[in-house]
């Protein structure tokens, strides 16, 4: 009966998850083993995501909702590779219990087309949940404050938009200690900065810096 849920054509998504997670699980052992780390990983992270437990060092910036969304589900707060292992383990349960419960009502499992989405929406909070559980376990890094003023004089990329006099763009600059802030940028001079160009900041305004051309 449980091969059979396992290995029925509705529920190899979920299947395939499970798998997934115990394949993760050992290559994390055997990292550990010879010495490895899986943190590479987190490279695959948006910046912003990574600095979120450097409160006091975050400055102005505009998440858009897909990096809201990743920040509610604790991605960048906990490993990547454990937040995988959570939300395969859950999502692979998920289905599989669904699929168990409703075939021992109809003796049919619901659609792979149907069930696959549907529990993707239904494990999100699970997943949250867990992730936020994990993160009060894990041991935080100490929070590295910096004064504002201690970004003056360093390279800024414009990430975001166009840059004009009065009318600022979204820029990203790493500090002494190497976090990404995300702050809003204007040209000091009358010219425009565009996306991927670099400036230095010069000095503080009421809603982030001014710059000049690097």
């Amino acid at each position: 009966m449980i091969w059979d849920l396992f290995t029925h054509s509705s529920n190899m998504v979920f299947s395939i998850a499970l798998m997934l997670c115990l394949f993760i699980g050992i290559l994390e052992l055997i990292l550990f083993m010879i010495g490895g780390s899986s943190s590479f990983l987190e490279q695959f992270l948006p910046d912003s995501l990574l600095d979120v437990d450097h409160a006091d060092a975050s400055l102005e910036s505009s998440s858009n909702l897909f990096t809201q969304l990743l920040e509610w589900l604790y991605l960048g707060k906990v490993p990547l590779l454990i937040w995988l292992i959570i939300f395969l383990t859950i999502y692979g349960l998920t289905g599989l219990i669904i699929q168990d419960l409703f075939f021992s009502f109809t003796a049919h499992y619901f659609s792979a087309w149907l069930i696959a989405p549907a529990c993707l929406f239904l494990s999100m909070p699970l997943v949250r949940f867990s992730a936020a559980m994990i993160a009060k376990i894990i041991p935080k890094d100490e929070t590295t404050a910096i004064h504002t003023d201690d970004l003056l004089g360093r390279t800024a990329h414009i990430v975001l938009g166009e840059a004009k006099p009065n009318s600022p763009a979204q820029a990203k600059v790493k500090d002494q200690f190497g976090l990404t802030h995300y702050v809003m940028v204007e040209p000091e001079l009358d010219v425009v900065f565009s996306q991927g160009q670099a400036v230095i900041l010069t000095q503080r305004t009421k809603i982030g810096f001014q710059a000049i051309s690097a």
